[in-house]
């Protein structure tokens, strides 16, 4: 049977970093995906790139990944200020909970050091603490990181990552916004469990 799986972003581009290879697998399975980005962090927007650029970016890469346009939701939360805003995020997600009635969560892991996706995280357990809930590997956001779970991908599922990433053209100064960067996590994570590419997980609750 298909599931109602609900991606927590706290900016644009987590979601597809942290589960962009899971994200295309469970497409591929048959599975429905919605997306929410609560911030396009419009402050952050390097010179030489509109206002609303992430905004866009978040648009052309869910659709490489598979997700419809109507199943992508964004927020116009301020970057870095989530902690002020808490509750109106967990009234969000409590929304969304009620109109989405998803089966399983992807949000950022309980160590993320971000301000904002520890809060999304801190809300998140709080709206879907009913839920099965999966915290996302993003390595450059956590001293520790618990590798309880993992799904195995196909490189299809990885390139798919890797494009959806190159939609992302004001953060190609990362380091972590590239295709060695992104295949060589997928053959770690896929070596901790004998194959060749994977993407890992913090098991937060399931529900089964």
């Amino acid at each position: 049977m298909s599931k109602k799986i609900l991606i927590l972003a706290p900016h644009t581009d987590d979601g597809e970093l942290g589960c962009g290879g899971t994200i295309s697998k469970l497409i591929d399975e048959g599975n429905e995906i919605f997306y929410v980005a609560f911030s396009t962090c419009e402050e952050s927007i390097p010179d030489g790139f509109p206002r609303n650029a992430l905004e866009m970016e978040v648009k052309e890469a869910t659709k490489v990944l598979g997700i419809r346009p109507e199943n992508l939701i964004i927020k116009k939360y301020s970057v870095r200020k989530f902690s002020s805003v808490r509750q109106e995020i967990l009234e969000d997600m409590i929304t969304l909970r009620s109109q989405l009635k998803p089966d399983i969560i992807f949000m950022p892991c309980s160590n993320a050091l971000h301000q904002d996706h520890n809060t999304i995280y801190n809300e998140g357990i709080r709206a879907f603490k009913h839920f099965t809930i999966y915290g996302y590997d993003l390595p450059w956001d956590t001293v520790e990181f618990k590798t309880t779970s993992f799904f195995i991908l196909q490189k299809e599922h990885v390139e798919k990552k890797a494009e959806a990433m190159r939609c992302y053209k004001t953060q190609n100064f990362r380091s972590y916004v590239d295709d060695e960067f992104i295949f060589g996590l997928a053959r770690v994570r896929g070596a901790q469990i004998a194959t060749q590419y994977a993407e890992a997980f913090e098991l937060i609750r399931i529900i089964q």
